[in-house]
């Protein structure tokens, strides 16, 4: 399985950016993973991604399902159970995402109720799926 993130905007602050770089190499001990990061979304942009037609894409949108850490591992795990070759989450910056790119998305996650930094989002979302794979190979991470 092949986990693409896909961020709006460039993470500016060098420990946000350790800590996003840290949780992208324990999860690539379960799944190749690529960032991308993006100056804007315009058509141009999006073009050189090239995402594969049969790839899930998910929205981190505050208005999104909420799941548990539990819930999104089942999910993520489910995903690899399926065949799904591809999942690529896309990371808004402060201004969110174009209505395009909105409307392209397969599903929408949020990562919590509460308003945060576009930044840490992309933290909390990195952090979560290493968590995910850490429960579903059952490794004491998340206890």
């Amino acid at each position: 399985m092949e986990i693409r993130l896909v961020m709006l905007g460039k993470t500016r602050r060098s420990e946000l950016r350790a800590l996003v770089d840290d949780y992208a190499e324990r999860i690539r001990h379960y799944a190749h993973l690529e960032i991308n990061e993006l100056r804007d979304a315009s058509a141009a942009s999006l073009r050189k991604l090239k995402i594969g037609p049969g790839a899930t894409l998910v929205l981190l949108d505050a208005a999104g399902k909420q799941l548990t850490s539990e819930q999104f591992a089942h999910w993520l795990g489910d995903l690899r159970d399926r065949g799904t070759r591809e999942v690529v989450f896309w990371c808004g910056d402060a201004d969110g995402f174009p209505a395009a790119l909105r409307a392209h998305s397969m599903q929408r996650v949020a990562l919590s109720t509460l308003t945060m930094p576009h930044e840490f989002a992309r933290v909390v979302l990195a952090e979560q799926i290493y968590r995910a794979f850490a429960i579903l190979a059952g490794h004491p991470y998340p206890k």
